[in-house]
């Protein structure tokens, strides 16, 4: 029992004390936020983020956007195209994964769909913005063997015109408003 007492006495040695912890804490953040808010280090991190989250992976971009261009203001241009840039690869690589799919697997049956993107053609990736379903249109695209010029400029459009919106709005919203969900959180 007393070894057992001994142990977790020694823990107590280990484990800073909340006040040391929030300001470690506090201070790593601070840090971070200064890291990234140098234009060497945040733009292609943003284009990594921005690919992978066009991928099936299942993340987002935008939070990310916004915190690049909240601690940079002049960055909202480069911000928002580099973004662009790494989602409309990303939608790339699932039409490619789409198109490799075609060969690899036996022919699908028609679902709603495939008849869908069929009828609409690559217009409908203006939609590859969407949760949820703008990267498996990206595939399908692919499986369909669509046009992949037309197919990655309705991407990008679609994909620009959302990090313009949502960064615009984000943007818009006073500082008071975030530092009090912070509070509440």
């Amino acid at each position: 029992m007393e070894r057992l007492a001994l142990f977790f006495s020694s823990l107590r040695v280990c484990i800073p004390r909340p006040s040391i912890a929030a300001h470690m804490l506090a201070t790593a953040t601070a840090a971070l936020l200064d890291l990234l808010s140098l234009a060497e280090v945040s733009l292609p991190a943003l284009f990594i983020i921005s690919l992978l989250s066009a991928t099936l992976l299942p993340m987002g971009s935008e939070p990310a956007v916004f915190a690049v261009v909240k601690l940079n203001p002049s960055l909202f241009w480069p911000a928002v195209l580099v973004a662009t840039a790494g989602n409309t690869a990303g939608g790339a690589i699932s039409y490619a994964m789409g198109y490799g799919a075609k060969r690899a697997f036996a022919e699908e049956t028609q679902t709603r769909w495939f008849g869908w993107l069929q009828r609409f053609g690559p217009k409908t990736l203006l939609l590859s913005w969407l949760p949820v379903i703008g990267d498996p249109l990206c595939c399908l695209a692919g499986w369909l063997k669509m046009s992949f010029t037309q197919s990655l400029l309705y991407m990008a459009i679609g994909k620009l015109l959302r990090y313009l919106t949502v960064t615009s709005v984000l943007i818009a919203i006073p500082d008071g408003v975030w530092n009090r969900m912070l509070e509440w959180l």
